[in-house]
């Protein structure tokens, strides 16, 4: 007869599995982080598009107002010369016309996406770069993401991203140009209705709480694995008999 004793305790395993665990934990944490900050964004997006509209001075001197209508008035902006940007709205393809233009009582110069064309129309509002009279419009301050190694490059005039410095030398504006975009929410030719100004809707994803459970779970998982690996590995093994191992006639 033998004597059983357990095999000795998985030191290795265990260590790994602490780390993962804290890894996993860790990033349930962020998820739940994140959640709450996502929460707040939108809860910030959705006050201030119910704010009223201001004077862009109010806004545009100053970072950050995503999201803020504001009114302003740029000079000449009806026959201001303009980049194209690729887009789709409302399932048709089509352009944006990008105009530069430095409001009054702004510091800085923005980029105005003044609508959107259809691709079946060839037709352009007209360009008149000695045009002074002021267009008043109002219009939704939004953060552009700056484009990426994927993005293509522009194309016979045509851009595929929002490239502020590049839309900015097309146009050959001086100075720099800030990193916000200006959606005009009301038109700034009204005589010329195929340019319809069109404001992207706030687009937010939120599958933080997903993400957390789908981490939390795993943590779950891992514990109920290292469990059982622990239990298999110091159960002791069966004892033997005194007659193990021999043949019977």
């Amino acid at each position: 007869m033998t004597s059983s004793e357990p095999r000795g305790f998985p030191w290795v395993l265990t260590v790994l599995s602490a780390a993962l665990l804290a890894v996993l934990i860790g990033l349930g944490v962020w998820q739940i982080q994140r959640l709450a900050w996502k929460e707040g964004l939108i809860d910030q997006a959705e006050a201030a598009a119910a704010m009223a509209p201001v004077p862009a001075a109010e806004v545009l001197n100053q970072p950050g107002g995503e999201f803020r209508r504001v009114i302003l008035d740029c000079p000449g902006l009806n026959a201001a010369p303009y980049v194209e940007l690729q887009s789709i709205q409302d399932g048709d393809a089509g352009v944006r016309l990008i105009s530069p233009c430095r409001p009054a009582g702004v510091e800085a110069t923005f980029l105005i996406d003044r609508g959107f064309v259809a691709d079946e129309i060839s037709a352009r509002p007209p360009i008149d770069p000695a045009a002074a009279d002021a267009v008043r419009i109002t219009a939704v301050v939004r953060e552009a993401p700056a484009p990426n190694w994927m993005s293509p490059s522009p194309r016979d005039g045509r851009f595929f991203a929002r490239d502020h410095q590049a839309m900015a030398q097309a146009l050959e504006v001086e100075g720099a140009v800030d990193a916000r975009v200006l959606f005009a929410e009301t038109a700034t030719n009204p005589e010329w209705a195929a340019l319809r100004p069109a404001v992207p809707p706030a687009a937010f994803s939120n599958n933080h709480l997903g993400y957390a459970i789908t981490w939390f779970g795993l943590a779950v998982a891992l514990m109920v694995f290292y469990g059982l690996m622990l239990k298999r590995r110091l159960r002791p093994p069966p004892t033997q008999g005194p007659h193990a191992g021999q043949d019977h006639d």
